[in-house]
């Protein structure tokens, strides 16, 4: 039997901070809060996506310290190169942005790295074959 991925949960040091940051750059919106262990749990989800998948923050994280060689990240699909573009110089003037806008061979398309709250590198992309901005041609391709 096939499975799906339905979340990603994440300890971070600032909830409210996190919350603001992916609400504010990535457009998510609470579809979830409760308490578990006495602490606030906040599931957010891009719009009209909340029964898809879900971004889950959990406070009492340590934080992240993440070297500038490690790409790992979370990446979110915009639709055009002036988003990606309007995302950097809001990142810039915040002293957030860690990757410039650039253009990279398919399937990379345009994108730029931001860190949030937690120090954890955050991709804002253009032309992937996932998302907004991604050729017809390619949506549904397996193996990307």
């Amino acid at each position: 039997m096939p499975s799906t991925l339905t979340h990603i949960a994440l300890h971070v040091r600032d909830l409210d901070a996190c919350i603001a940051f992916y609400r504010d750059y990535a457009g998510m919106e609470t579809v979830h809060e409760r308490a578990a262990d006495g602490k606030r749990v906040v599931w957010l989800a891009s719009p009209g996506q909340g029964a898809r998948f879900i971004l889950v923050l959990i406070p009492g994280g340590p934080g992240q310290q993440q070297a500038a060689d490690d790409f790992s990240h979370l990446g979110f699909a915009l639709d055009s190169h002036a988003a990606v573009d309007a995302i950097a110089e809001r990142a810039q003037a915040g002293g957030l942005l860690e990757w410039p806008p650039r253009q990279e061979p398919y399937p990379v398309g345009y994108y730029c790295g931001v860190r949030d709250p937690d120090g954890r590198f955050v991709e804002f992309s253009y032309g992937q074959p996932l998302g907004p901005g991604a050729p017809d041609t390619a949506q549904g391709r397996s193996g990307a």
